[in-house]
Protein backbone atom coordinates (compact mmCIF):
# COMPACT_ATOMS: atom_id res chain seq x y z
CA UNK A 1 0.00 0.00 0.00
CA UNK A 2 1.18 3.22 -0.63
CA UNK A 3 2.62 5.43 1.61
CA UNK A 4 1.39 9.15 2.41
CA UNK A 5 2.78 12.29 4.37
CA UNK A 6 0.45 14.67 5.06
CA UNK A 7 1.84 18.30 5.82
CA UNK A 8 -0.69 20.79 7.46
CA UNK A 9 0.04 23.06 10.31
CA UNK A 10 -4.22 23.07 10.89
CA UNK A 11 -4.59 20.22 12.89
CA UNK A 12 -8.57 20.60 11.77
CA UNK A 13 -7.36 20.17 8.17
CA UNK A 14 -4.57 17.33 8.89
CA UNK A 15 -7.45 15.48 10.83
CA UNK A 16 -9.73 15.68 7.95
CA UNK A 17 -7.19 14.37 5.75
CA UNK A 18 -5.71 12.02 7.86
CA UNK A 19 -9.98 10.94 7.97
CA UNK A 20 -10.31 10.34 4.13
CA UNK A 21 -7.13 8.67 3.59
CA UNK A 22 -7.74 5.96 6.14
CA UNK A 23 -11.73 5.07 4.85
CA UNK A 24 -11.35 5.55 1.03
CA UNK A 25 -7.82 2.84 1.61
CA UNK A 26 -6.20 4.81 -1.04
CA UNK A 27 -3.14 4.64 0.88
CA UNK A 28 -1.96 4.52 3.99
CA UNK A 29 -0.65 7.62 6.88
CA UNK A 30 2.75 6.99 7.67
CA UNK A 31 2.61 10.60 9.37
CA UNK A 32 1.69 14.35 9.87
CA UNK A 33 3.85 17.17 9.85
CA UNK A 34 2.98 20.83 11.18
CA UNK A 35 5.99 22.38 9.70
CA UNK A 36 8.76 22.42 6.44
CA UNK A 37 11.54 20.78 8.61
CA UNK A 38 9.39 18.52 10.10
CA UNK A 39 8.40 17.90 6.67
CA UNK A 40 12.16 17.43 5.03
CA UNK A 41 13.00 15.22 7.96
CA UNK A 42 10.46 12.84 7.37
CA UNK A 43 10.83 12.44 3.64
CA UNK A 44 14.49 11.55 4.05
CA UNK A 45 14.01 9.01 7.02
CA UNK A 46 10.54 7.20 6.55
CA UNK A 47 9.47 5.20 2.91
CA UNK A 48 6.95 8.21 1.48
CA UNK A 49 5.27 7.46 -1.72
CA UNK A 50 3.48 10.42 -1.89
CA UNK A 51 3.29 14.18 0.47
CA UNK A 52 -0.20 15.90 0.45
CA UNK A 53 1.59 19.44 0.89
CA UNK A 54 0.23 22.61 2.21
CA UNK A 55 1.83 25.82 0.50
CA UNK A 56 1.57 28.21 4.26
CA UNK A 57 3.35 26.46 6.79
CA UNK A 58 4.81 28.64 9.44
CA UNK A 59 9.06 27.90 8.58
CA UNK A 60 8.88 28.01 4.81
CA UNK A 61 6.96 28.19 1.74
CA UNK A 62 5.30 24.69 0.01
CA UNK A 63 6.73 25.99 -3.00
CA UNK A 64 10.50 25.63 -2.55
CA UNK A 65 9.23 22.74 -0.35
CA UNK A 66 8.45 21.18 -3.07
CA UNK A 67 11.41 22.02 -4.97
CA UNK A 68 13.40 20.31 -2.43
CA UNK A 69 11.85 16.93 -2.44
CA UNK A 70 11.32 16.35 -6.06
CA UNK A 71 14.99 17.25 -6.60
CA UNK A 72 16.31 15.22 -3.52
CA UNK A 73 13.53 12.24 -3.50
CA UNK A 74 12.38 11.86 -7.40
CA UNK A 75 10.58 8.82 -6.64
CA UNK A 76 8.23 10.81 -4.05
CA UNK A 77 5.17 12.66 -5.51
CA UNK A 78 3.84 15.91 -3.97
CA UNK A 79 0.33 17.02 -4.60
CA UNK A 80 -0.72 20.56 -3.42
CA UNK A 81 -3.49 20.87 -0.91
CA UNK A 82 -4.28 24.53 -0.38
CA UNK A 83 -6.59 27.68 -0.21
CA UNK A 84 -4.74 29.53 -3.22
CA UNK A 85 -5.87 29.70 -6.01
CA UNK A 86 -4.09 32.14 -7.75
CA UNK A 87 -3.05 31.27 -11.43
CA UNK A 88 0.80 32.01 -10.52
CA UNK A 89 1.25 29.73 -7.51
CA UNK A 90 -0.55 27.24 -9.45
CA UNK A 91 2.16 27.33 -12.53
CA UNK A 92 5.10 27.96 -9.86
CA UNK A 93 3.87 24.60 -7.57
CA UNK A 94 3.53 22.36 -11.20
CA UNK A 95 6.91 23.88 -12.63
CA UNK A 96 8.30 23.29 -8.56
CA UNK A 97 7.35 19.38 -9.29
CA UNK A 98 4.07 19.18 -8.00
CA UNK A 99 1.71 16.02 -9.55
CA UNK A 100 -0.89 18.16 -8.70
CA UNK A 101 -3.24 20.55 -6.85
CA UNK A 102 -6.06 20.33 -4.59
CA UNK A 103 -8.13 23.49 -3.52
CA UNK A 104 -9.23 22.53 0.64
CA UNK A 105 -12.99 23.36 -0.32
CA UNK A 106 -13.10 20.74 -2.81
CA UNK A 107 -14.85 17.41 -1.48
CA UNK A 108 -13.26 14.72 0.23
CA UNK A 109 -13.90 11.95 -3.20
CA UNK A 110 -11.67 14.57 -5.39
CA UNK A 111 -8.85 14.39 -2.79
CA UNK A 112 -9.26 10.54 -3.00
CA UNK A 113 -9.28 11.03 -6.73
CA UNK A 114 -6.33 13.21 -6.59
CA UNK A 115 -4.12 11.17 -4.98
CA UNK A 116 -4.72 7.81 -6.89
CA UNK A 117 -4.29 9.72 -10.05
CA UNK A 118 -0.70 10.87 -8.83
CA UNK A 119 0.00 7.64 -7.36
CA UNK A 120 -0.60 6.30 -11.04
CA UNK A 121 1.80 8.60 -12.38
CA UNK A 122 -0.82 11.25 -13.49
CA UNK A 123 -0.84 14.86 -12.56
CA UNK A 124 -4.02 15.73 -11.38
CA UNK A 125 -5.80 19.13 -10.82
CA UNK A 126 -9.32 19.24 -9.18
CA UNK A 127 -12.13 20.55 -10.97
CA UNK A 128 -12.03 24.57 -9.82
CA UNK A 129 -8.12 24.40 -10.78
CA UNK A 130 -8.60 22.64 -13.90
CA UNK A 131 -11.46 25.31 -14.79
CA UNK A 132 -9.12 28.27 -13.71
CA UNK A 133 -6.31 26.72 -16.10
CA UNK A 134 -8.50 26.29 -18.84
CA UNK A 135 -8.92 29.32 -18.85
CA UNK A 136 -5.99 31.19 -18.86
CA UNK A 137 -4.81 28.26 -22.03
CA UNK A 138 -7.88 29.71 -23.97
CA UNK A 139 -5.08 32.39 -24.60
CA UNK A 140 -2.49 31.26 -27.53
CA UNK A 141 -0.01 28.84 -26.03
CA UNK A 142 3.68 29.36 -26.86
CA UNK A 143 5.96 26.65 -26.99
CA UNK A 144 9.57 26.84 -27.29
CA UNK A 145 11.25 25.05 -30.23
CA UNK A 146 13.10 22.34 -27.39
CA UNK A 147 9.24 21.98 -26.40
CA UNK A 148 8.12 21.12 -30.07
CA UNK A 149 10.64 19.08 -30.55
CA UNK A 150 9.63 17.10 -27.58
CA UNK A 151 5.86 17.01 -28.71
CA UNK A 152 6.47 15.72 -31.72
CA UNK A 153 9.08 12.34 -30.28
CA UNK A 154 6.04 12.48 -27.49
CA UNK A 155 3.35 12.39 -30.29
CA UNK A 156 5.74 9.58 -32.08
CA UNK A 157 5.41 7.51 -29.48
CA UNK A 158 8.75 7.71 -27.57
CA UNK A 159 9.18 6.81 -24.09
CA UNK A 160 11.12 9.31 -21.75
CA UNK A 161 14.68 7.35 -21.36
CA UNK A 162 13.96 7.17 -25.40
CA UNK A 163 13.71 11.06 -25.85
CA UNK A 164 16.43 11.47 -23.26
CA UNK A 165 18.73 9.70 -25.48
CA UNK A 166 17.72 11.69 -28.72
CA UNK A 167 18.01 14.74 -27.15
CA UNK A 168 21.10 13.76 -25.30
CA UNK A 169 19.69 15.38 -22.25
CA UNK A 170 18.86 13.55 -18.62
CA UNK A 171 15.29 11.30 -17.95
CA UNK A 172 14.88 14.02 -15.24
CA UNK A 173 15.08 16.85 -17.94
CA UNK A 174 12.70 15.47 -19.90
CA UNK A 175 10.20 14.38 -17.32
CA UNK A 176 10.57 18.44 -15.92
CA UNK A 177 10.10 19.00 -19.56
CA UNK A 178 7.50 16.73 -20.14
CA UNK A 179 5.12 17.83 -17.51
CA UNK A 180 5.94 21.44 -18.39
CA UNK A 181 4.39 20.56 -21.66
CA UNK A 182 1.62 19.22 -19.51
CA UNK A 183 0.60 22.14 -17.70
CA UNK A 184 0.69 24.50 -20.98
CA UNK A 185 -1.15 22.77 -22.91
CA UNK A 186 -3.48 21.75 -19.74
CA UNK A 187 -3.66 18.14 -20.28
CA UNK A 188 -4.08 15.86 -17.79
CA UNK A 189 -2.28 12.98 -19.28
CA UNK A 190 -0.37 12.26 -22.14
CA UNK A 191 -3.02 11.01 -23.93
CA UNK A 192 -4.84 14.04 -24.08
CA UNK A 193 -1.66 15.75 -24.79
CA UNK A 194 -0.85 14.49 -28.09
CA UNK A 195 -5.02 14.80 -28.94
CA UNK A 196 -4.50 18.70 -28.39
CA UNK A 197 -1.27 18.45 -29.80
CA UNK A 198 -2.81 17.42 -32.71
CA UNK A 199 -6.32 19.16 -32.78
CA UNK A 200 -4.22 22.49 -32.29
CA UNK A 201 -1.76 21.52 -35.09
CA UNK A 202 1.25 22.11 -32.51
CA UNK A 203 3.23 19.85 -34.29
Amino acid sequence: MSKILVVDDHPLIAKSLASIIAESGVGELVAIASSAKECLTLVATKDIDLVLLDINLPDGNGLDICKLITEKHPEVKVLAITTFDEYTIIRKMLENGASGYILKNCMPEEVVEGVEAVLNGETFLCHEVDLLMKKKSDQQIFLTPRETELLKLICDGYTNPEIAEKLFLGVETINSYRKNLLFKLNARNTAVLVKIALEQKLI
